[in-house]
């Protein structure tokens, strides 16, 4: 980071990773309630209606790669700020608009497509945002620090699960089934969209981070290693977002497939963005003292050995008491391997492309296999009978990121050494 970038408060992070949080929270409130959209703006039998509504939280992720890039370059060009505002913003407008979207019974098909067209401004938005927020954060560290605070982009992401499933929680247990069913998925949106516009003044009142300085690339990096740093991080992208929409799935799976209330499921949701969140901010402690690469194939490790068996457990006995102790399990997993990961990445990128190289291969990532992730894991259990097909799924998913973490040079801490210096950010 160039030493005229301006120095942040700790109010000011806290605006960049509540501001993430709040995004994420709406984005990720719809597979929480996918069963409920499902029955409120689709057409068709039940399974159908589920379907179609996985398809469409699908459909969010297709403009991930396209708001990665162009509001990802616009935060190389402009600044991170203005980038922010922008994506924030706009999902403001796309979450309101979705919540307001009447039902297929009062407009027949023009709700479904009212329903994708706002899930695609969505994913446009989120797409823009993690590219700008992570090298906001990546700059505004201390060298010493900065897998802790691109911890927090992880834990705040988390944190919007816990909320998000807290809020179902209350939900599913104050509202009957018809309620919910009719407006209480609803409810749940607009208390994000409530806090659009606060966020919106917080974030202008930032400084920004990004420097133009010609002098900054004493060594540029070539096109050949950016190329291999790219694949590399769409692998471990690749891997930890089907992990993480794996574990974000069990909500529908412990009502579809096992068949439990949705108020047990929701509390399972809740656990898990306790365990996440937590580990999270762990996590990034660690890869700031031990070293990026480490700390997360010790995550990576533990999630490609534990999938299988906790899957197997919560359908073998079917109660709370299982599904409450594999979801956090793996949530401890997915917290653990994901800061140091995208730390190691994001640190290997030249600043001068940081937001829209990042954005972009993490949009992309996101919208192959992270958008594809439960609806393919719910056609595979209708598919093979097999009700385990998920964990599967996920740690093939699981093998394939740790190829790139091994890819990627270590770029953090050397056992009680300093941090290693931002690629081509001095």
């Amino acid at each position: 980071m160039n030493a005229e970038t301006p120095s942040l408060s700790k109010k000011q992070i806290a605006a960049v990773a509540a501001g993430n949080a709040l995004e994420f929270y709406d984005f990720l409130t719809y597979t929480f309630f996918a069963v409920q959209i499902g029955e409120t703006l689709f057409p068709g039998s039940g399974e159908a209606k589920l379907l179609l509504s996985l398809a469409t939280f699908g459909v969010g992720f297709v403009t991930r790669p396209l708001g990665g890039f162009v509001i990802g370059r616009f935060a190389d060009r402009r600044g991170r700020k203005p980038a922010m505002i922008l994506s924030f913003s706009m999902m403001g407008i796309a979450i309101v608009g979705l919540s307001l979207t009447p039902s297929y019974a009062m407009i027949g098909m023009a709700a479904p497509v009212m329903a994708v067209l706002f899930r695609m401004l969505q994913g446009f938005a989120l797409g823009g945002e993690v590219g700008p927020n992570t090298a906001f954060l990546v700059e505004a560290a201390p060298p010493h620090r900065r897998g802790f605070y691109v911890s927090l982009q992880f834990a705040t992401q988390n944190f919007s699960i816990l909320i998000a499933g807290g809020v179902g929680l209350l939900l599913s247990s104050i509202l009957s089934p018809e309620a919910l069913l009719s407006w209480g998925w609803r409810a749940a949106f607009l208390v994000g969209a409530l806090i659009v516009p606060f966020t919106i003044a917080i974030r202008k009142s930032l400084a920004e981070t990004l420097v133009h300085d010609e002098q900054q690339a004493v060594e540029p990096i070539g096109r050949r290693k950016i190329i291999i740093i790219a694949i590399a991080g769409l692998l471990l992208l690749a891997g930890a977002t089907i992990g993480t929409y794996t574990v974000d799935y069990i909500t529908t799976f412990a009502q579809r497939t096992l068949g439990m209330k949705a108020s047990i499921a929701f509390a399972a949701t809740v656990l898990l963005g306790v365990s996440m969140t937590s580990f999270n901010l762990a996590s990034g402690w660690l890869a700031d003292r031990y070293g990026r690469k480490p700390v997360a194939l010790a995550g990576w490790l533990g999630m490609f050995l534990a999938g299988i068996p906790a899957f197997l457990i919560m359908v073998q006995y079917r109660n709370a008491a299982a599904l409450f102790s594999m979801t956090a399990l793996l949530g401890v997993l997915m917290g653990i391997l994901t800061p140091p990961s995208v730390t190691l990445f994001t640190e290997s990128l030249p600043a001068r492309i940081r937001a829209g190289a990042l954005g972009t291969v993490y949009a992309v990532s996101i919208a192959i296999f992270g958008g594809s992730a439960q609806f393919m894991e719910q056609l595979l259990i209708d598919r093979t009978g097999s009700q385990i097909a998920p964990a599967f799924y996920m740690t093939a998913a699981i093998a394939i990121g740790v190829i790139g973490i091994f890819m990627l040079e270590e770029t953090g801490v050397k056992a009680r050494g300093t941090a290693a210096p931002l690629v081509a950010a001095a």
